[in-house]
């Protein structure tokens, strides 16, 4: 016991001699990798697809240490395939990780040093007006119990769904946003997509959350639309509820409801507006407003 104890001592002190701060660093980004990975599968079916792999790793171990030739033989010619294997099966995630480094401090960064003066006073004019009016049409809907889903994109293009819709690239205005979304028109079932406050689409088709276990059955197909796109980009999403005329908008996979003309429109100019000295990813914290991720509502007062 006493040997194994000095042992265990003398080795410690070779690896502490050895020990450079270059080894604090990469033990730290290892960490860092390590656990942003297991935050990308939580509550995912990801999740599922790691533990069988784990599984499949305790077996190809068990396989080694009792001599099954043949169940090793079979395990090592799975795992030579196992990188293209793991890079087709976690796809979806690995573009997920992909799109957070991008829209992440340094991805903003990058995108701020290709823009010479930032945003231009007059681009920031249209982002107002664009605002405007779909809180305008928004209020609208609220009272008439209009179904609505309009998509603000932001840093992460969303060429691909735009491709899903018509179109329409035009000025705002809340009796145009009313005609798209008027129970006849034949591209009231879809999204509107704003770009830089113009209406640039509508009729876009949405990806629904895949996260389905954790969210509110209050919630329909509009807000689960809302959510899967909140999840694959920065865009914020606003929604106007069929049966309720509740207005609700996500963002970052999470849905806050219960918004008044005025809320909406504060919170959208937080959002869109670009300030130096704000966070434009933070949640707004409004009065009255209930988150309602994994189905619990929250109240959050704003000071």
């Amino acid at each position: 016991m006493w040997d194994a104890i000095v042992t265990a001592y003398d080795w410690f002190v070779a690896l502490m001699v050895t020990f450079k701060v270059t080894d604090v660093l990469d033990i730290v980004v290892v960490s860092f990798i390590i656990y942003n990975l297991i935050k990308i599968v939580r509550e995912t079916r990801a999740e599922q697809l790691v533990k069988g792999i784990l599984i499949l790793l305790i077996a190809f171990a068990a396989s080694s240490i009792f001599k099954l030739k043949m169940l090793y033989s079979l395990f090592t010619s799975f795992f030579q395939f196992s990188v293209l294997a793991i890079l087709i099966v976690f796809q979806p995630e690995l573009r997920r990780a992909l799109e957070q480094i991008g829209r992440s401090k340094i991805g903003k960064y990058w995108n701020n040093l290709s823009q010479s003066n930032g945003i231009e006073e007059e681009k920031i004019k249209q982002i107002k007006r664009g605002i405007k009016c779909v809180v305008e049409a928004a209020a609208d809907f609220q009272k008439s119990k209009t179904g609505a889903l309009i998509v603000f994109e932001r840093e992460t293009k969303l060429g691909d769904i735009i491709d899903t819709g018509t179109i329409v690239d035009a000025e705002p205005s809340v009796p145009m946003i009313g005609n798209i979304f008027f129970n006849k028109a034949p591209l009231h079932d879809g999204a509107v997509v704003m770009r830089d406050g113009k209406i640039y689409a509508a009729g876009c088709i949405l990806p629904l959350t895949k996260n389905n276990s954790s969210v509110s059955v209050d919630l329909g197909t509009r807000h689960r639309a809302a959510l899967g796109i909140s999840e694959n980009s920065d865009a914020i999403i606003v929604v106007v509820s069929e049966e309720t005329g509740t207005i609700s908008m996500a963002l970052n996979g999470v849905i806050t409801r219960n918004y008044t003309r005025e809320t909406l429109n504060v919170a959208l100019e937080e959002q869109l507006i670009p300030k130096s000295s704000e966070k434009s990813d933070r949640i707004p914290i409004i009065t009255g407003i209930a988150s309602l991720r994994k189905g619990k509502k929250n109240e959050k007062d704003k000071k």
